[in-house]
């Protein structure tokens, strides 16, 4: 793609790496990764909105292309808040769209409790605002698998040998069905995954989807989604870790908010239906710009 920049911008605790593909005429669109310790995409779709807009990527500290320090002190929703903003003031974003992917959703909506300026829209893909409400979730998808998958996630978390071959074998068989659809799955992403930096995953979220142990045990954010005042979409796929019955539920708490689901999607739509999935986010940045009054 022509007209890629990338760069570093110094945030607290390191450097973090961006990258901005495109410079259409539209507000930027800024991207917030899933995770905690996962990364940007490189062939993420959405990039081919930067004929419309700049599109805004970068890697969370500890993540990706950004420096890892191994402080457990920097593993803060503060801290990512923070980092967030110093983004935002670095790239001088006066206007622009917030999509946020899972963890990403958190980290979006403790932001925006915030009140900052300038947020024209967000787009909440696969939300993550309730930790406990999420391993629940999981732990309903969970009984529909095998006696024996159930049992070996039980017992390797229990047992605490969640590196096991075993385990990893029993977290796939969940993964194919919950996380990403597509078989066999894009390079990238299993290269992601085997990138992930486990010491921020296990500190801040816990060994697996469907324990949550770390920091964010007590995350909840549904008291404080009414606060959110800027149009909002909520979206899913319909075998998605975030399930279409909980996003419906956040959507409700949103005012005006809208809630589209990915029919043949689970957790990654824009890997399972890339073009379904950007034509949506065009739809909606775009119709924001367009909206009387806005």
């Amino acid at each position: 793609m022509e007209n890629v920049k990338e760069g570093f911008i110094p945030v607290t605790g390191g450097n973090v790496w961006y990258r901005i593909s495109g410079n259409g005429p539209g507000m930027p669109l800024l991207v917030l990764h899933r995770g905690p310790g996962s990364k940007s995409s490189d062939s993420d779709p959405v990039r081919q909105l930067g004929t419309d807009r700049p599109v805004i990527q970068y890697d969370q500290l500890g993540c990706g292309k950004s420096d890892r320090p191994t402080d457990t002190d920097l593993w803060t929703m503060e801290r990512y808040v923070e980092e967030l903003e110093q983004i935002v003031e670095t790239l001088e974003l006066e206007e622009f769209h917030l999509l946020a992917h899972s963890w990403g959703t958190m980290l979006a909506a403790s932001y925006l409790f915030k009140k900052p300026a300038g947020v024209r829209s967000v787009i909440f893909s696969g939300p993550a605002l309730d930790a406990q409400r999420w391993e629940q979730d999981q732990r309903n998808y969970l009984k529909q698998f095998p006696q024996e998958i159930q049992e070996t996630i039980e017992r390797s978390e229990r047992e605490q040998t969640t590196d096991s071959p075993e385990y990893q074998e029993a977290m796939m068989a969940y993964y194919k069905r919950h996380l990403c659809r597509v078989d066999p799955w894009p390079k990238e992403m299993e290269e992601d995954l085997q990138d992930m930096n486990q010491q921020v995953y296990n500190f801040m979220w816990g060994a697996s989807e469907f324990t949550v142990t770390g920091t964010l045990k007590h995350f909840d954010a549904t008291d404080r989604l009414p606060e959110i005042e800027i149009p909002a979409l909520f979206t899913c796929g319909r075998f998605d870790e975030a399930t279409p019955e909980t996003t419906e539920y956040y959507a409700g708490l949103v005012p005006d908010a809208e809630f589209h689901v990915f029919e043949n999607s689970s957790h990654t739509p824009e890997i399972e239906e890339p073009e379904a999935f950007v034509e949506t986010v065009r739809e909606w940045v775009n119709g924001q710009e367009l909206r009387p009054g806005a």
